[in-house]
């Protein structure tokens, strides 16, 4: 990818995907499929393991439908201590050599998060220590050195609803103490508005920070209720908070409109938050994003 154009692409997420193995998922031949019957050609792995996890049998499935891999997506709990390293590598190596392998550059860091899903009960503080916050920037400095010297691949932090790392301030402190060569942001315009902050703000005031994007949209009537009633993210999704552009926010064509300004190649990958939905539904919805996000620039294309 040389030229300076934001590449539209789309995601198992968008699919209603969130684990490697789960009959409400579309299954996975489905998902490539409908995919490239929806006009993308860049695609995410997902977690891994729903796709194959074999480098010759996933070669062969995209290509026979033309399709291409820009990213992997890994877990991290950086800030829970030192020998977090242990558990976070492991699962991040296999990422990233399945990732490599398809010829992506990218590897999506997602982090933990501080509550239960399920119960809504806190797992830990939702505020992390001077200590934790240090921990925090030691792991991702480590594993984006790492996936750059091992493997050649650019880690993409998302900040991400229910973790410590959502509103502005704290991608702002994140960004401030780490190293530019080994952390850059995946921005999530979802997640970002979901959590408070502006993703318009951060692309003109840390250009040179903006990675990769996933571009999403958030419903402000249920956004919100969930924050009134304090609902978990798992809870928000099932209460239609992402919506269907051009629904919702932020305003997708302003954030286009000023990626495109930063005049580089990007990704811009579509996740539509959907877990769990009926296989019919995604495939309409992918189609009429695409065109949607289509129109929305000059520099805008899905190859």
């Amino acid at each position: 990818m040389t030229e300076n154009k934001l590449i539209i692409g789309t995601a198992p997420d968008s699919w209603g995907v969130w684990f490697p193995d789960d009959p409400k998922q579309t299954p996975w031949e489905r998902f490539l499929d409908e995919v490239a019957e929806s006009g993308y050609k860049w695609i995410e792995l997902g977690p891994y393991g729903y796709l194959p996890t074999d480098p010759s049998r996933l070669a062969e499935e995209l290509k026979a439908r033309d399709l291409q891999i820009s990213a992997g997506t890994v877990f991290t709990a950086f800030h829970r201590g030192v020998d977090q390293w242990e558990t976070a590598w492991e699962p991040a190596r296999k990422v990233a050599e399945l990732t490599a392998a398809m010829g992506g550059e990218h590897i999506v860091v997602i982090p933990a998060m501080w509550r239960d899903d399920v119960t809504g009960e806190a797992v830990e503080s939702g505020t992390l220590s001077e200590k934790a916050w240090h921990d925090l920037f030691a792991g991702h400095n480590r594993l984006g050195k790492t996936l750059l010297e091992d493997f050649g691949l650019q880690q993409q932090f998302h900040s991400h609803a229910d973790s410590h790392v959502g509103a502005q301030e704290d991608i702002e402190t994140l960004l401030a103490a780490t190293d530019a060569k080994y952390l850059n942001l995946c921005l999530d315009t979802g997640h970002a508005e979901y959590c408070g902050a502006s993703s318009l703000d951060l692309i003109k005031n840390y250009p040179d920070r903006i990675g990769y994007l996933h571009l999403k949209q958030i419903n402000p009537d249920v956004l919100k209720k969930v924050n009134e009633e304090n609902m978990t993210w798992a809870a928000a999704n099932l209460a239609g908070v992402m919506t269907e552009p051009p629904n919702g926010l932020p305003d997708l064509r302003a954030v286009i409109e000023a990626v495109e300004a930063l005049n580089r190649p990007i990704f811009g990958i579509v996740e539509q938050d959907m877990y769990p939905v009926a296989f019919d539904v995604p495939m309409p919805i992918a189609k009429r994003t695409r065109n949607y996000l289509l129109s929305c620039g000059s520099r805008t294309a899905v190859n």
